[in-house]
């Protein structure tokens, strides 16, 4: 049970030391139960105090980490039942199924495919995570091959499905190096499968046939030691799983409890006969709450847009995408390369100079602070105001790198011409497109 305000200030030093950043230690014990703040903000908790407080810091859906290395990724640790409350921290991680009984050089195929669905959005390199390797037929042998393949020759982390104890080790065996998740735990195997994982210190699933049917399977393996869970309620049709994603979600954060506070495995690939209705399923686990999705298989078309719909979901929303304030330079331009400005909004950046580099004329970029919002936005918030700009433009330091005095802003932001120009005298503003997509044909045409 999570500890109350007034339990966690009893341990807490008293010393009113502001250190914390609240006035009171009674008020950062509040805090601390209500979620709003970290345990390592009071700098002089005792190490005993520490150890008690951990359950009341802790999440109120633990965090589990799955693989190693660079590529290792986290999910749970959520705090909040909806994203406009605060943020959703760790995104759902995307798996695909692989049968045990595959042959090698089919594996290496796949596995060439898969790992070529990278894509570049606003600066960040979005791909799936997983590999999820199912038993198809006992044979121990086949299955700790596969699952040496995937661990070792690709960069995807592995899930060894199987409620065979024996050809479970045989997979970790094998793979357990990478730190796989072991799928599943069930009423059957629960004492052999929680062994198997507490001494290779690996996660482990755990699998029933209702939200109800857990809560005894997670006590006993708690009770055990095991604290790595990760939940598959059992349910394998659409309205239902959603129901039991969001009853799951609302016990551990609502009634904070921890028995059911883990992260949880989805299986789209058992709710729908093609790839297509798989991904719309998808996408309602995406957003309510699956910690990880199992698809039949990783397809451009499908994962994509999953992709997209994860990085628009797990972006905080009160930290808006940004880029550095500065001069960026676009295809080696010279003293003659046009120079065009706009905001630092990430998205925003990326689409502007990917249009004046598909353009191929050379140019300067001026990127300035509007606390991350859109040009349209900027201005009409006073963020992109024409003094502003140029005040910005005097400062950048572009005046010693172009021989010109021509300013090209976005259409968007008209208006502040004037000001711009009472701003830097002797200089031209000249008013760019509106859509970044006339970019390439704005510029080839200034420089025919």
């Amino acid at each position: 049970m999570a500890l109350t305000g007034i339990q966690i200030f009893k341990l807490l030093p008293k010393t009113n030391c502001k250190e914390c950043g609240v006035p009171t230690c009674l008020a950062f014990a509040m805090n601390l139960a209500s979620g709003k703040a970290e345990l390592d903000a009071c700098p002089y908790v005792s190490d005993e105090a520490r150890a008690q407080l951990a359950e009341a810091s802790a999440p109120p859906i633990r965090p589990v980490v799955i693989g190693k290395g660079v590529r290792k990724a986290t999910t749970g640790g959520e705090t909040v039942q909806y994203r406009h409350e605060k943020t959703f921290y760790n995104p759902t991680l995307l798996a695909t199924l692989v049968n045990s009984d595959i042959s090698s050089a089919d594996l290496a195929t796949k596995l060439k495919g898969w790992n070529a669905l990278q894509f570049e959005r606003v600066g960040l390199n979005l791909r799936p995570e997983l590999v999820a390797l199912k038993d198809v037929n006992g044979d121990a042998k086949a299955f700790a091959a596969a699952a040496k393949q995937i661990a070792e020759t690709s960069e995807f982390n592995v899930i060894l499905m199987t409620e065979n104890v024996d050809v479970m080790k045989a997979g970790v065996e094998a793979a357990g190096f990478k730190r796989p998740l072991l799928y599943a735990a069930t009423a059957d195997n629960a004492d052999a499968m929680g062994q198997l994982a507490k001494e290779s210190g690996l996660p482990l699933a755990v699998k029933a046939d209702s939200v109800e049917a857990l809560l005894p399977l997670n006590e006993k393996l708690m009770g055990m030691g095991l604290k790595d869970l990760v939940i598959d309620p059992g349910s394998r049709e659409p309205k239902q799983a959603n129901l039991d994603q969001i009853a799951i979600r609302r016990a551990a954060l609502k009634n904070s409890n921890r028995t059911i506070g883990f992260p949880t495995i989805t299986f789209p690939c058992e709710m729908a006969s093609n790839l297509e209705v798989e991904t719309l399923i998808a996408a309602m686990f995406i957003a309510k709450y699956g910690g990880i999705v199992v698809l039949s298989d990783f397809a451009g078309e499908s994962i994509f847009p999953l992709l997209l719909e994860r990085l628009n979901i797990y972006t905080d929303p009160q930290r808006p995408m940004t880029v550095t304030e500065g001069i960026y330079e676009i295809g080696n331009p010279d003293e003659n390369s046009p120079v065009l400005v706009t905001t630092n909004f990430a998205l925003t950046y990326f689409i502007v100079s990917g249009e004046i580099e598909g353009s191929r004329v050379p140019a300067w970029l001026l990127i300035k602070d509007s606390e991350g919002l859109s040009v349209l936005t900027a201005w009409a918030a006073g963020k992109f105001a024409g003094d502003d700009v140029g005040m910005f433009v005097k400062k950048s330091g572009i005046m010693e790198k172009v021989k010109h005095t021509e300013l090209i802003i976005p259409g968007y932001a008209a208006a502040i011409v004037g000001d711009i120009e009472e701003e830097l005298p002797g200089w031209t503003v000249t008013v760019g497109p509106r859509e970044a997509a006339h970019i390439p044909g704005f510029l080839r045409e200034r420089n025919a």
